[in-house]
């Protein structure tokens, strides 16, 4: 039974992780109170592209998680509203010379094996695809699974489509996990009271970490800082999401250090968006002329069109980093009652169907879609990750 301050699950974050686990845990007949100390996709959705890839995933759990949400996604563009802007535009990876095709060959061919479609693209042929891309590039491989949403509108569409099993309570911070004398989860602490459920999701993202710590174990989350450049509104210059053979491995790295690549798409809107850029320097929010200067100059070098193209407006936002790059979903054996959906770095939109639906199933006990043994939250137990005490909470 929903009320104001009762509820079968707490998810605790409003973001399209949060928003998806609501979702497919109301759909599988529970209430659910959805909390988050800001608004709807206020964190590291609002701040994402949007981007359902499944081209830059090596084969792996990842990629099997992936390829899931691929498919759900596509389910969900026809169920929710179309201003969740879906658009399943495709993927192109490109190389700047042959070593580099090379290496795109052979990550190609290990994701066919997986599942994924990918189809290698000759130089003399990338402006088939993209009229405006640089000549002499090498060639590339086109990945016609990827695709994209407008991330805060998905989240959005996503809480309202659950219906009346959900209640959203924005602005309203998590301050202390509430539990039994056995350690057991009964609900949590806000500034407004308390809020009682024998299972809390924690969908909070970047700040995954700190909620752990409040419900009395550890997870290692980690902000990993990326910017993102927005032009003004385009004809469509970019018709797929263009990316350079680099990002992929910036993608698996796990240096602290500054790393960019060119990752250029139009939107349905108008404006291209331009990235990547990946440093862990905490919560900073300090706009970094560098990293601009170096986005501009690699997108600019992919599609010399954009050279005499306006920015109006450039953002950071903080992908929620885990030291082995796979997300933690699913129940907490160190605090019965806690489940974790929260870790996906850069992939948490593309990845949040499958996660919500994962989590939905651990509660109700159902068959889950797929292996979730390699994303349990309790992997790190004594690499850093170890309890940290009982809850005070």
């Amino acid at each position: 039974m929903l009320t104001r301050n009762s509820a079968d699950v707490i998810v605790v974050g409003a973001g399209v992780v949060g928003a998806a686990c609501a979702y497919y845990v109301a759909r599988s007949g529970l209430s659910v109170t959805v909390l988050d100390r800001g608004p709807v996709a206020g964190g590291t959705t609002g701040a994402g592209e949007g981007n359902l890839l499944v081209s830059d995933k090596e084969p792996g759990p990842e990629l099997d998680l992936a390829l899931l949400s691929t498919r759900m996604w596509r389910e969900l563009a026809g169920e929710l509203p179309p201003g969740i802007e879906y658009e399943p535009k495709g993927g192109l990876v490109i190389a700047s010379d042959e070593a580099k095709l090379a290496a795109l060959r052979a990550f190609a061919a290990a994701q066919h094996k997986a599942g994924v479609t990918a189809e290698e693209i000759a130089g003399d042929r990338l402006r088939d695809l993209e009229p405006h891309l640089a000549p002499g590039l090498a060639g590339g491989f086109h990945y016609p699974q990827d695709a994209q949403v407008m991330p805060a509108l998905a989240a959005a569409h996503l809480l309202r489509a659950a219906g009346d099993r959900v209640r959203l309570r924005l602005g309203e911070e998590v301050t202390g996990v509430l539990t039994e004398g056995s350690g057991k989860i009964r609900g949590v602490r806000t500034a407004s009271g308390p809020v009682h459920a024998p299972h809390v999701v924690n969908a909070a993202g970047t700040w995954g970490a700190e909620l752990a710590r409040l419900a009395g174990t550890e997870l290692p989350v980690l902000p990993r800082r990326g910017f993102v450049l927005v032009t003004e509104p385009l004809p469509r210059v970019v018709r797929h999401k263009v990316y350079a053979a680099d990002y992929v491995a910036d993608v698996a790295s796990g240096s602290a250090a500054l790393q960019t690549s060119a990752v250029v798409e139009g939107t349905p809107a108008g404006p291209v968006l331009i990235g990547a850029s990946r440093e862990r320097v905490g919560y900073d929010r300090t706009l970094s002329v560098e990293v601009l200067r170096r986005l501009a100059v690699q997108a600019t070098a992919l599609f010399p069109v954009l050279a005499g193209v306006r920015v109006m407006r450039t953002y950071p936002g903080f992908r929620p980093y885990l030291p082995d790059h796979l997300p933690a979903i699913g129940p907490d054996p160190r605090v019965p009652g806690l489940l974790h959906a929260c870790g996906h770095e850069g992939a948490g939109i593309g990845l949040a169907p499958a996660t919500g639906l994962i989590v939905a199933r651990s509660l109700t006990g159902g068959d889950q879609p797929l292996d979730i043994a390699p994303f349990r939250p309790e992997r790190f137990q004594g690499a850093g990750g170890g309890l940290s005490g009982p809850s005070a909470a």
